[in-house]
Protein backbone atom coordinates (compact mmCIF):
# COMPACT_ATOMS: atom_id res chain seq x y z
CA UNK A 1 0.00 0.00 0.00
CA UNK A 2 1.33 3.25 -0.96
CA UNK A 3 0.24 7.06 0.62
CA UNK A 4 1.76 10.45 -0.79
CA UNK A 5 -1.36 12.11 -0.92
CA UNK A 6 -0.72 13.41 -4.09
CA UNK A 7 3.22 14.14 -3.28
CA UNK A 8 6.19 13.11 -5.45
CA UNK A 9 9.24 12.76 -2.69
CA UNK A 10 12.17 12.05 -3.83
CA UNK A 11 14.53 9.04 -1.65
CA UNK A 12 17.09 11.90 -1.14
CA UNK A 13 15.10 13.78 0.57
CA UNK A 14 15.01 11.76 4.03
CA UNK A 15 19.04 11.73 4.04
CA UNK A 16 21.25 12.42 6.06
CA UNK A 17 25.02 12.19 7.43
CA UNK A 18 25.67 10.20 10.74
CA UNK A 19 29.22 10.39 12.40
CA UNK A 20 30.12 6.67 12.66
CA UNK A 21 30.29 7.36 16.45
CA UNK A 22 27.16 7.55 16.92
CA UNK A 23 26.03 4.19 15.77
CA UNK A 24 25.59 2.17 18.96
CA UNK A 25 27.48 -0.77 19.72
CA UNK A 26 26.06 -2.08 23.01
CA UNK A 27 23.19 -1.48 24.82
CA UNK A 28 23.30 1.04 27.74
CA UNK A 29 22.60 -0.59 31.50
CA UNK A 30 20.25 -0.16 32.54
CA UNK A 31 17.83 -0.09 29.51
CA UNK A 32 16.06 2.60 30.91
CA UNK A 33 19.14 4.82 31.63
CA UNK A 34 19.06 5.90 27.51
CA UNK A 35 18.47 9.30 26.55
CA UNK A 36 15.12 10.24 25.29
CA UNK A 37 14.56 12.96 22.49
CA UNK A 38 11.05 14.63 22.82
CA UNK A 39 9.48 16.22 20.01
CA UNK A 40 6.38 18.47 20.50
CA UNK A 41 4.14 17.12 17.42
CA UNK A 42 2.06 20.82 18.03
CA UNK A 43 5.58 22.77 17.93
CA UNK A 44 7.60 24.01 20.42
CA UNK A 45 10.95 23.24 21.49
CA UNK A 46 12.88 19.75 21.32
CA UNK A 47 13.09 19.08 25.00
CA UNK A 48 15.58 16.31 26.32
CA UNK A 49 14.62 13.53 29.32
CA UNK A 50 16.04 9.64 30.22
CA UNK A 51 14.00 7.26 29.15
CA UNK A 52 13.17 6.37 32.89
CA UNK A 53 11.51 9.77 32.77
CA UNK A 54 8.43 8.20 30.38
CA UNK A 55 6.12 8.19 32.96
CA UNK A 56 6.34 12.56 33.83
CA UNK A 57 5.51 12.98 30.21
CA UNK A 58 2.59 11.06 29.19
CA UNK A 59 -0.75 11.47 30.65
CA UNK A 60 -2.21 9.33 33.19
CA UNK A 61 -4.83 8.05 31.03
CA UNK A 62 -2.72 7.71 27.99
CA UNK A 63 -2.67 3.76 26.30
CA UNK A 64 0.70 2.25 25.27
CA UNK A 65 0.75 -0.51 22.89
CA UNK A 66 3.64 -2.31 22.60
CA UNK A 67 4.66 -5.35 19.85
CA UNK A 68 5.38 -8.59 22.02
CA UNK A 69 7.59 -10.62 19.25
CA UNK A 70 10.56 -12.46 20.17
CA UNK A 71 13.14 -12.46 17.90
CA UNK A 72 14.52 -15.60 16.31
CA UNK A 73 17.67 -17.61 16.66
CA UNK A 74 17.66 -17.04 12.97
CA UNK A 75 21.47 -16.83 12.15
CA UNK A 76 22.41 -20.54 11.06
CA UNK A 77 25.92 -21.69 9.88
CA UNK A 78 26.24 -24.61 7.85
CA UNK A 79 27.99 -25.93 4.52
CA UNK A 80 27.36 -27.31 1.48
CA UNK A 81 28.29 -31.18 1.36
CA UNK A 82 29.04 -31.23 -2.47
CA UNK A 83 32.20 -28.55 -1.29
CA UNK A 84 32.66 -28.33 2.21
CA UNK A 85 32.18 -24.12 1.48
CA UNK A 86 31.08 -22.42 4.60
CA UNK A 87 27.13 -20.59 4.48
CA UNK A 88 25.33 -18.68 6.61
CA UNK A 89 21.62 -18.52 6.23
CA UNK A 90 18.75 -15.75 8.27
CA UNK A 91 15.64 -17.12 8.87
CA UNK A 92 13.18 -14.71 7.75
CA UNK A 93 9.83 -16.11 7.34
CA UNK A 94 7.59 -19.39 7.24
CA UNK A 95 6.01 -19.81 4.05
CA UNK A 96 4.47 -23.08 4.48
CA UNK A 97 4.94 -26.13 6.50
CA UNK A 98 8.94 -26.82 6.91
CA UNK A 99 9.37 -24.07 3.91
CA UNK A 100 10.65 -20.91 4.70
CA UNK A 101 12.22 -17.75 3.38
CA UNK A 102 15.81 -16.86 3.71
CA UNK A 103 18.52 -14.63 2.96
CA UNK A 104 22.04 -16.69 2.16
CA UNK A 105 25.50 -15.34 2.34
CA UNK A 106 27.25 -15.84 -0.02
CA UNK A 107 24.45 -16.14 -2.14
CA UNK A 108 25.41 -16.63 -6.22
CA UNK A 109 27.17 -19.78 -5.25
CA UNK A 110 23.92 -21.17 -3.41
CA UNK A 111 21.39 -21.82 -6.59
CA UNK A 112 18.23 -23.52 -6.86
CA UNK A 113 18.67 -27.63 -6.13
CA UNK A 114 22.01 -27.03 -3.75
CA UNK A 115 22.09 -28.43 -0.10
CA UNK A 116 23.02 -27.21 2.90
CA UNK A 117 23.67 -28.73 5.96
CA UNK A 118 24.08 -27.82 9.81
CA UNK A 119 24.69 -29.22 12.92
CA UNK A 120 26.94 -32.00 11.45
CA UNK A 121 23.76 -32.99 9.34
CA UNK A 122 21.02 -32.39 12.06
CA UNK A 123 19.42 -29.99 10.03
CA UNK A 124 19.27 -29.98 5.82
CA UNK A 125 17.99 -26.97 4.15
CA UNK A 126 17.06 -27.92 0.55
CA UNK A 127 17.20 -24.50 -1.93
CA UNK A 128 13.56 -24.43 -3.83
CA UNK A 129 13.77 -20.90 -5.60
CA UNK A 130 15.02 -17.52 -5.67
CA UNK A 131 12.98 -14.57 -4.38
CA UNK A 132 12.29 -11.18 -5.95
CA UNK A 133 14.24 -9.44 -3.10
CA UNK A 134 17.22 -11.27 -3.17
CA UNK A 135 16.54 -14.61 -0.98
CA UNK A 136 16.19 -17.86 -1.33
CA UNK A 137 13.09 -20.35 -0.41
CA UNK A 138 14.20 -23.26 1.24
CA UNK A 139 12.85 -26.60 2.74
CA UNK A 140 14.25 -27.61 6.06
CA UNK A 141 14.49 -31.29 6.62
CA UNK A 142 15.17 -32.51 10.81
CA UNK A 143 17.89 -35.26 10.93
CA UNK A 144 18.21 -35.21 7.63
CA UNK A 145 14.90 -37.71 7.21
CA UNK A 146 11.52 -37.24 8.78
CA UNK A 147 10.37 -33.30 8.81
CA UNK A 148 9.28 -32.08 12.25
CA UNK A 149 6.69 -29.41 12.23
CA UNK A 150 8.44 -25.97 11.87
CA UNK A 151 5.52 -23.35 12.89
CA UNK A 152 2.94 -23.89 14.63
CA UNK A 153 0.51 -21.53 12.31
CA UNK A 154 1.09 -18.94 9.84
CA UNK A 155 2.18 -16.43 12.34
CA UNK A 156 5.55 -17.29 11.61
CA UNK A 157 6.19 -18.37 15.36
CA UNK A 158 8.46 -21.07 15.50
CA UNK A 159 7.40 -23.00 18.31
CA UNK A 160 6.37 -26.51 17.33
CA UNK A 161 4.55 -29.58 18.28
CA UNK A 162 5.20 -32.37 15.90
CA UNK A 163 8.80 -33.42 15.60
CA UNK A 164 11.18 -35.88 13.78
CA UNK A 165 12.06 -39.77 14.25
CA UNK A 166 14.99 -38.66 16.77
CA UNK A 167 12.39 -36.54 18.92
CA UNK A 168 13.66 -33.35 17.71
CA UNK A 169 11.14 -30.61 16.18
CA UNK A 170 12.40 -27.92 13.39
CA UNK A 171 11.93 -25.60 15.80
CA UNK A 172 13.92 -27.25 18.49
CA UNK A 173 17.22 -27.47 15.63
CA UNK A 174 16.76 -23.69 15.32
CA UNK A 175 16.99 -22.82 18.99
CA UNK A 176 20.21 -25.13 19.06
CA UNK A 177 21.61 -24.65 16.35
CA UNK A 178 20.53 -20.97 15.37
CA UNK A 179 21.84 -17.61 17.21
CA UNK A 180 19.89 -14.41 17.85
CA UNK A 181 20.80 -12.00 14.79
CA UNK A 182 22.06 -8.47 14.69
CA UNK A 183 21.95 -5.72 12.24
CA UNK A 184 25.02 -5.46 10.16
CA UNK A 185 25.97 -2.51 11.64
CA UNK A 186 26.26 -3.82 15.13
CA UNK A 187 29.82 -5.05 14.51
CA UNK A 188 30.46 -6.11 18.58
CA UNK A 189 29.71 -9.45 19.80
CA UNK A 190 26.60 -9.40 22.54
CA UNK A 191 27.70 -10.61 25.72
CA UNK A 192 24.24 -11.49 26.86
CA UNK A 193 21.84 -12.29 23.73
CA UNK A 194 18.48 -11.20 25.71
CA UNK A 195 19.62 -7.79 25.85
CA UNK A 196 18.29 -7.97 21.67
CA UNK A 197 14.90 -9.18 23.24
CA UNK A 198 12.33 -6.95 24.94
CA UNK A 199 11.73 -7.85 28.47
CA UNK A 200 8.27 -8.75 28.04
CA UNK A 201 8.54 -10.79 24.41
CA UNK A 202 6.33 -13.99 24.49
CA UNK A 203 5.65 -14.53 20.54
CA UNK A 204 8.82 -15.79 18.45
CA UNK A 205 9.00 -15.00 14.83
CA UNK A 206 10.85 -11.68 13.94
CA UNK A 207 14.12 -11.27 11.88
CA UNK A 208 15.03 -8.68 13.87
CA UNK A 209 13.96 -6.90 17.71
CA UNK A 210 11.17 -4.19 17.62
CA UNK A 211 14.06 -1.94 19.23
CA UNK A 212 11.77 0.78 20.47
CA UNK A 213 10.73 -1.68 23.60
CA UNK A 214 14.12 -2.38 24.38
CA UNK A 215 14.19 0.66 27.09
CA UNK A 216 11.87 -0.94 29.43
CA UNK A 217 12.24 -2.22 32.37
CA UNK A 218 10.71 -3.72 35.29
CA UNK A 219 10.32 -0.82 37.42
CA UNK A 220 9.42 1.65 34.21
CA UNK A 221 5.87 -0.64 33.74
CA UNK A 222 5.69 -0.11 37.67
CA UNK A 223 5.78 3.35 37.32
CA UNK A 224 3.57 3.42 34.66
CA UNK A 225 0.90 1.75 35.88
CA UNK A 226 1.39 3.83 39.16
CA UNK A 227 1.13 6.54 37.43
CA UNK A 228 -2.62 5.62 35.76
CA UNK A 229 -1.30 4.66 31.83
CA UNK A 230 -2.47 1.49 30.40
CA UNK A 231 -0.86 -0.91 28.62
CA UNK A 232 -1.87 -3.64 25.81
CA UNK A 233 0.09 -6.02 23.20
CA UNK A 234 0.04 -6.95 20.02
CA UNK A 235 2.66 -9.16 17.53
CA UNK A 236 4.32 -8.11 14.21
CA UNK A 237 6.62 -10.29 13.25
CA UNK A 238 9.71 -8.10 12.04
CA UNK A 239 11.41 -8.85 8.83
CA UNK A 240 14.77 -7.23 7.39
CA UNK A 241 13.07 -5.65 4.77
CA UNK A 242 11.40 -3.31 7.12
CA UNK A 243 14.98 -1.56 8.17
CA UNK A 244 16.65 -2.04 4.64
CA UNK A 245 17.55 0.99 3.00
CA UNK A 246 15.19 2.35 0.35
CA UNK A 247 17.07 2.02 -2.82
CA UNK A 248 14.41 3.41 -5.33
CA UNK A 249 15.11 7.21 -6.43
CA UNK A 250 11.22 7.57 -5.95
CA UNK A 251 9.89 6.96 -2.35
CA UNK A 252 6.64 5.99 -4.06
CA UNK A 253 8.78 3.30 -5.93
CA UNK A 254 9.38 1.12 -3.13
CA UNK A 255 7.71 -2.11 -2.10
CA UNK A 256 7.98 -2.97 1.57
CA UNK A 257 8.79 -6.55 2.45
CA UNK A 258 4.95 -8.53 3.46
CA UNK A 259 5.08 -9.02 7.95
CA UNK A 260 2.75 -10.89 9.72
CA UNK A 261 0.53 -9.36 12.66
CA UNK A 262 -1.80 -10.61 15.11
CA UNK A 263 -4.31 -8.39 17.15
CA UNK A 264 -6.23 -10.21 20.12
CA UNK A 265 -9.83 -9.25 21.14
CA UNK A 266 -9.19 -7.80 23.87
CA UNK A 267 -6.45 -5.35 22.72
CA UNK A 268 -8.94 -4.41 20.01
CA UNK A 269 -11.58 -4.03 22.55
CA UNK A 270 -8.98 -1.78 24.60
CA UNK A 271 -7.64 0.30 22.28
CA UNK A 272 -11.43 1.06 20.90
CA UNK A 273 -12.28 1.93 24.24
CA UNK A 274 -9.75 4.51 24.97
CA UNK A 275 -10.15 6.17 21.60
CA UNK A 276 -14.13 6.47 22.18
CA UNK A 277 -13.62 8.02 25.38
CA UNK A 278 -11.04 10.83 23.42
CA UNK A 279 -7.81 9.68 25.09
CA UNK A 280 -4.62 8.98 23.67
CA UNK A 281 -2.62 5.57 22.34
CA UNK A 282 0.90 5.84 21.94
CA UNK A 283 2.92 3.27 19.95
CA UNK A 284 5.83 1.78 20.59
CA UNK A 285 7.81 1.61 17.37
CA UNK A 286 7.17 1.76 14.00
CA UNK A 287 6.16 -2.01 13.77
CA UNK A 288 2.99 -1.59 16.46
CA UNK A 289 2.02 1.60 13.91
CA UNK A 290 2.28 -0.22 11.50
CA UNK A 291 0.42 -3.18 13.10
CA UNK A 292 -2.08 -0.80 13.98
CA UNK A 293 -2.98 1.59 10.79
CA UNK A 294 -3.25 -2.04 8.92
CA UNK A 295 -5.84 -3.55 11.03
CA UNK A 296 -8.08 -0.38 11.20
CA UNK A 297 -11.11 0.60 8.76
CA UNK A 298 -11.66 4.15 7.84
CA UNK A 299 -13.00 5.50 11.17
CA UNK A 300 -9.97 3.95 13.13
CA UNK A 301 -11.94 1.26 14.20
CA UNK A 302 -9.78 -1.79 15.09
CA UNK A 303 -11.37 -5.76 14.86
CA UNK A 304 -9.36 -8.91 16.40
CA UNK A 305 -7.38 -10.14 13.15
CA UNK A 306 -4.35 -11.72 11.95
CA UNK A 307 -2.52 -11.77 8.24
CA UNK A 308 0.44 -10.29 6.06
CA UNK A 309 1.05 -6.62 6.00
CA UNK A 310 3.13 -4.62 3.50
CA UNK A 311 1.87 -0.81 4.33
CA UNK A 312 4.33 1.73 3.26
CA UNK A 313 3.71 4.78 5.47
CA UNK A 314 5.67 7.94 4.87
CA UNK A 315 4.20 11.71 4.24
CA UNK A 316 1.19 12.70 2.87
CA UNK A 317 -0.69 9.19 5.24
CA UNK A 318 -3.29 10.39 7.43
CA UNK A 319 -2.93 8.21 10.64
CA UNK A 320 -6.04 6.71 11.91
CA UNK A 321 -5.33 5.17 15.51
CA UNK A 322 -2.05 6.76 16.99
CA UNK A 323 -1.67 10.51 18.20
CA UNK A 324 1.86 9.79 19.67
CA UNK A 325 5.06 7.44 19.13
CA UNK A 326 8.40 6.27 20.75
CA UNK A 327 10.67 4.90 18.66
CA UNK A 328 14.19 5.09 18.26
CA UNK A 329 16.55 7.36 15.78
CA UNK A 330 16.83 5.39 12.46
CA UNK A 331 18.71 5.14 8.97
CA UNK A 332 18.56 7.46 6.54
CA UNK A 333 16.52 6.71 3.45
CA UNK A 334 14.96 4.22 5.38
CA UNK A 335 11.25 3.34 5.27
CA UNK A 336 11.31 4.54 8.75
CA UNK A 337 12.54 7.50 8.59
CA UNK A 338 9.62 8.15 6.33
CA UNK A 339 7.21 7.00 8.99
CA UNK A 340 8.47 9.23 11.54
CA UNK A 341 8.04 12.18 9.30
CA UNK A 342 4.45 11.55 8.62
CA UNK A 343 3.88 11.70 11.57
CA UNK A 344 6.06 14.58 12.70
CA UNK A 345 6.93 16.56 9.28
CA UNK A 346 10.16 15.86 7.36
CA UNK A 347 12.25 19.10 7.90
CA UNK A 348 10.87 19.15 11.66
CA UNK A 349 12.16 15.30 12.01
CA UNK A 350 15.22 16.05 9.97
CA UNK A 351 15.90 19.39 12.20
CA UNK A 352 15.79 17.18 15.14
CA UNK A 353 18.18 14.81 13.67
CA UNK A 354 20.81 16.79 13.39
CA UNK A 355 19.78 18.39 16.96
CA UNK A 356 20.62 14.61 17.94
CA UNK A 357 23.72 14.38 16.44
CA UNK A 358 25.31 17.96 17.51
CA UNK A 359 24.39 16.37 21.14
CA UNK A 360 25.88 12.98 20.61
CA UNK A 361 22.83 11.14 20.85
CA UNK A 362 23.48 7.09 20.44
CA UNK A 363 21.29 6.01 17.10
CA UNK A 364 19.80 2.55 15.71
CA UNK A 365 19.31 -0.51 17.44
CA UNK A 366 20.89 -0.20 20.89
CA UNK A 367 20.82 3.75 20.84
CA UNK A 368 18.55 6.60 22.27
CA UNK A 369 15.10 7.15 22.09
CA UNK A 370 12.41 9.46 20.85
CA UNK A 371 9.26 10.42 22.03
CA UNK A 372 7.04 12.28 19.80
CA UNK A 373 4.36 13.94 21.29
Amino acid sequence: MFYSGGLLLRVDDFDYTLPQELIAQTPVEPRDASRLFVLPLEGGPFRHATFRDLPDLLRPDDLLVFNDTRVLPARLFGVRPETGAHVEMLLLRPLEEQVWEVLVKPGKKVKPGSTVTFGDGLLTAEVLDSTDFGGRVVRFTVDGGSRGCGVASASASASAHAGSDTGITLAEAFEKLGRVPLPPYITAELADPERYQTIYSAATGSAAAPTAGLHFTPQLFDALEQRGIKTCFLTLHVGLGTFRPVSTDIVEEHQMHAEFYSISPATAARINEHRSAGKRVVAVGTTTVRTLETAADSAGQLSARSGWTNIFIYPGYHFKVIDALITNFHLPRSSLLMLVSALAGRERVLEAYQTAIGLQYRFFSFGDAMLLI
